[in-house]
């Protein structure tokens, strides 16, 4: 296998890495930022419905911040120093959304202040992943194959947008997720908050859509230069067909479509972020080539990555298959 070949099986699953963290962990992070609209005596099952599950879904972000620093070690030494402050953030709310997410259920006179901790990490940790995602598409200051940028480089108007778009996307995967695993008035609730939800999702797709272009002439030249416009004119297509067939589901309430279209409509996006910057994983500056680890370290990445995905994709299929079906409000995890 030539090197060439062996990056771009790398960069793919690099990608497949942080997809699957942000679809999976996406959903629950968009479930405790919808707590402050649900009843009281709603939010434990809530809760009850992601327990088995949310903590393996952070797998995902380990291996992909890892498979980042093995596989593209140049790319990771210019974007950590110029993503510090939102990565910390998001850390820190990750962090504090896991303790308050046990210490919930063991503190009853608190539950208010936990509940508040809950909503308030998960907001600061789903923010700073899309001002993080944000501030990479906008390019950063790079001299010499090094981060030259100031400390606040990454925070602007572009990626403030981003930041809100990806609260609004994981509250629409929060939403349909309760709307395949509750019954009765929370999955009404569900219903009703996806509705708007989806609206909101779709004005900040154009609204992100329509910045990104002019950001860097790459993006430009991908989406509305020939030949190439040809092979991404599909993509907005897909969108448009996926979201109408979303709303088609929820205004027919049917419980187990929802969530895996809101899942598609994300990959959809995914997918079109990935054509406006590829072959870049610094955009403007660095290719995947570029920036790739040596060949050997390359085979090395390669054969233990192709050992453990399939573990943790079995490990954590099955734990979705033993926990599936509806959740009742009289059943319990804790």
């Amino acid at each position: 296998m030539m090197p060439m070949d062996m990056t771009t099986v790398m960069g793919f699953i690099v990608v497949f890495s942080i997809f699957l963290y942000v679809v999976m962990d996406g959903f629950d992070l968009g479930l405790a930022m919808l707590f402050p609209l649900a009843r009281r005596d709603d939010r434990n099952t809530m809760i009850n419905t992601i327990a088995p599950v949310w903590d393996g879904n952070e797998t995902w972000l380990v291996l992909g911040g890892g498979a980042v620093m093995a596989a593209f070690p140049t790319a990771y030494a210019i974007l950590l120093p110029a993503l510090y402050a939102p990565i910390m953030i998001m850390l820190l709310g990750l962090v504090f959304r896991g303790v308050a997410f046990e210490f919930r259920f063991r503190s009853a006179r608190r539950a208010r202040l936990w509940d508040a901790g809950f909503v308030g990490g998960s907001v600061a940790a789903s923010f700073m992943q899309g001002v993080a995602l944000g501030a990479v598409l906008q390019g950063v200051t790079v001299v010499d194959r090094q981060y030259a940028g100031g400390w606040f480089e990454w925070l602007t108007p572009f990626s403030v947008l981003c930041g809100v778009s990806v609260i609004v996307a994981y509250m629409l995967l929060g939403a349909c997720w309760l709307i395949m695993k509750t019954e009765g008035h929370l999955r009404d609730g569900a219903y009703r908050w996806a509705r708007l939800l989806l609206v909101a999702v779709l004005a900040a797709i154009v609204l992100v859509s329509l910045a990104t272009p002019f950001l860097l002439g790459t993006y430009w030249d991908r989406w509305f230069a020939w030949p190439t416009m040809a092979l991404t004119a599909p993509v907005p297509v897909l969108v448009a067909l996926v979201a109408l067939a979303l709303v088609r589901t929820l205004a027919a309430r049917r419980d187990y479509w929802p969530f895996p279209l809101a899942l598609a409509l994300f990959a959809l996006c995914f997918l079109g972020l990935g054509v406006s910057v590829y072959p870049y994983i610094v955009p403007g500056s660095l290719t995947i080539w570029q920036a790739a680890a040596p060949e050997k370290s390359q085979a090395f990445f390669i054969v233990g990555v192709v050992l453990l995905i399939p573990v943790i994709l079995v490990y954590t299929g099955y734990s979705y298959w033993v926990f599936r079906g509806k959740v009742g409000a009289d059943a319990g995890y804790h």
